[in-house]
């Protein structure tokens, strides 16, 4: 019985609240719509300089800024017990910030000892976080400072220099050291090295490689390890330094490493991981091929190319591979070269089942994170030293699916592989504890 009651007055309570929630949606709305009509009445656009939305910020700023000075005093403006306090009220100062919609002007109230010290609005704060998010993202996005900037005064009205957008995304540096630094898991199915050729200023304008290690997780998710600035033309002997340190990050096992056919950057991987499978990226074969051709032939050499990686066998592969020397070799000897010399780190996944080979030829994993460094990297130009390069490709890359969707489709994909992984490299993924 008791708990019948007790049931049936929670039944009650939990009606009492959703009542209470939809007359407070619909005083809400009211209010809002009552607002709207107010400000149509007087010809107020909703956005834009003492537009509705400004005006209703400065409301709102406004009164968590006496709400804070209240807590401060320890009572109510004109309320009697402050009197004889020891500090109290001292009229307001008024400043201009920068919000989403638009600069504000508000109202900031003082005390007498200047004790206060808001929290809202802090003191010397021109901007809201909102806008320094925004500046970021749009810096992530590719913009200059000079767009950027252009773009502020363009749609909220705001002017904001070109250094002070720098300061904002100055901020990213910190986070990136502890980034770069992080521990790593103990083993990746798969990692992808990559290097994005940038231009920096240092002395004179030159090209400068950018190192990227994208892993596979056991969880299928993608991971980017690290950046790396390298101080010449891309080098085996730097990615041995770079596999080193991701190593020292805890990584003690990668079960296939998929790369470019630099020379002697096998060699460096096994020196790393012993029993790591080194894979030739197709992609970049195929990019490689392209740059001995024509641009005519492309589509030819693509189509013909395609049986060759896309064969059951490695004997199967080398019978398509021997059909396209004889129709093109004459033509392009240096492509039939290209392939001969990365042939034997281009098999290996020959050997996989369907599922490994989706992981390792899948362009997504590597490309889409080129792709969107290639963009903002070009909108720059050049950099004027290592930093503000790396800064702009960390900030590229931490934009990337900023909505999961790519995560989520690429995790839902996985299982097939991992299945496979787990049967052709059986006991590496699940390392034993240190």
């Amino acid at each position: 019985m008791t708990s019948t009651l007790s049931q049936a007055s929670e039944a009650i309570d939990l009606e009492d609240a959703a009542v209470t929630r939809k007359e407070h949606d619909g005083s809400d709305r009211e209010l809002v719509a009552k607002l709207v009509d107010q400000a149509r009445a007087e010809g107020l656009e909703l956005v834009g300089e003492n537009g509705l939305l400004g005006r209703l910020t400065k409301l709102v700023l406004e009164s968590a800024l006496e709400g804070e000075i209240t807590d401060h005093l320890g009572y109510d403006k004109h309320d009697p017990a402050g009197r004889g306090a020891g500090n109290s009220r001292n009229g307001t100062r008024t400043k201009t910030v920068i919000t989403d919609v638009g600069p504000v002007e508000i109202t900031v109230p003082r005390d007498r000892d200047a004790s206060f010290e808001p929290k809202i609005v802090r003191k010397r704060q021109r901007r809201l976080s909102g806008v320094d998010e925004m500046v970021i993202s749009l810096a992530a996005k590719g913009l200059t400072t000079g767009e950027i900037s252009a773009h502020l005064a363009e749609v909220y009205g705001a002017e904001v220099s070109r250094q002070t957008i720098s300061t904002i995304t100055d901020k990213v540096i910190d986070g990136m050291a502890e980034w770069q630094n992080r521990p790593l898991d103990p083993v990746y199915p798969v990692v992808f090295i990559d290097a994005i050729h940038v231009k920096i200023r240092d002395g004179q304008v030159a090209n400068r490689p950018i190192y990227v290690a994208l892993a596979v997780t056991v969880d299928g998710e993608r991971d980017i390890l690290g950046l790396w600035a390298g101080d010449g033309g891309e080098g085996a002997k730097f990615w041995l330094h770079v596999l080193t340190e991701i190593k020292n990050r805890g990584v003690g096992d990668v079960l296939m490493v998929v790369c470019d056919g630099l020379k002697g950057l096998p060699q460096a991987i096994e020196q790393v991981w012993p029993l790591a499978v080194v894979q030739t990226c197709v992609v970049h074969l195929l990019r490689a091929s392209f740059r001995y051709a024509g641009r005519q032939h492309w589509d030819a050499i693509a189509k013909a190319l395609r049986p060759v990686y896309t064969a059951q066998t490695e004997a199967a592969a080398l019978e398509r591979f021997v059909e396209f020397a004889d129709v093109w070799g004459g033509k392009y000897p240096a492509i039939v070269k290209l392939w001969q010399d990365a042939w034997a780190e281009f098999v290996p996944f020959l050997n996989f089942d369907t599922e490994i080979r989706w992981v390792i030829c899948s362009t997504n994993a590597i490309e889409s994170v080129n792709a969107r460094i290639r963009r903002a990297v070009k909108a720059r130009g050049h950099f004027p030293n290592e930093q503000a390069a790396l800064k702009c490709v960390y900030m590229a890359i931490m934009s990337l699916d900023p909505t999961g969707k790519g995560r989520k489709r690429w995790v839902t994909r996985w299982k097939a592989a991992l299945n496979a992984f787990a049967i052709t490299f059986e006991g590496r993924l699940s390392p034993n504890p240190r």
